[in-house]
């Protein structure tokens, strides 16, 4: 088991690491991008990697608290979700209302892989591998499905 420090250090070296081998991709729309920071230019709109001790993820969050606009948005995705597919090569989990770790509804579209452990640099490569694709092909797709999204808030 490791200390809270030793494993907060562990993983922001895998952060960093991912963020060095993802850095030299071009984004998409030819701008500046903080692949780890990923900023989708919506509000309540995110693409977010986790990993820890058990599995890895990796999505688009919706946090709207109005849980009336998250399911407008949420079916907005739905309407794109082929071409999403399409883009990412695979299918993806799709979850309206559900809560994250701090009890909040959110919705998620999201694709995960178990078992991997952030803390064991053997898994590493496994990791950069299942994140470094998917988010390339989230920033594809969103720089053409963005602007269906304008309206909404």
């Amino acid at each position: 088991m490791y200390k809270k420090e030793q494993a907060s250090q562990l993983r922001q070296a895998f952060w960093t690491t991912l963020g060095q081998y993802i850095a030299p991709h071009p984004p998409a729309d030819g701008g500046k991008v903080n692949w780890l920071n990923y900023r989708t230019g919506q509000k309540h709109v995110y693409f977010r990697m986790q990993a820890d001790n058990r599995k890895a993820s990796i999505g688009i969050e919706l946090t709207h608290p109005d849980t009336e606009l998250q399911e407008l948005f949420f079916d907005q995705f739905r309407e794109l979700k082929q071409v999403l597919h399409e883009y990412l090569g695979e299918e993806w989990e799709w979850l309206l209302h559900t809560k994250d770790e701090n009890g909040k509804t959110i919705s998620r579209i999201y694709k995960e892989i178990a078992p991997v452990n952030v803390f064991n640099q053997d898994d590493w490569p496994q990791l950069i591998s299942f994140f470094k694709p998917r988010l390339v092909a989230l920033d594809e797709f969103w720089s053409n499905a963005k602007y269906s999204f304008d309206s909404f808030w």
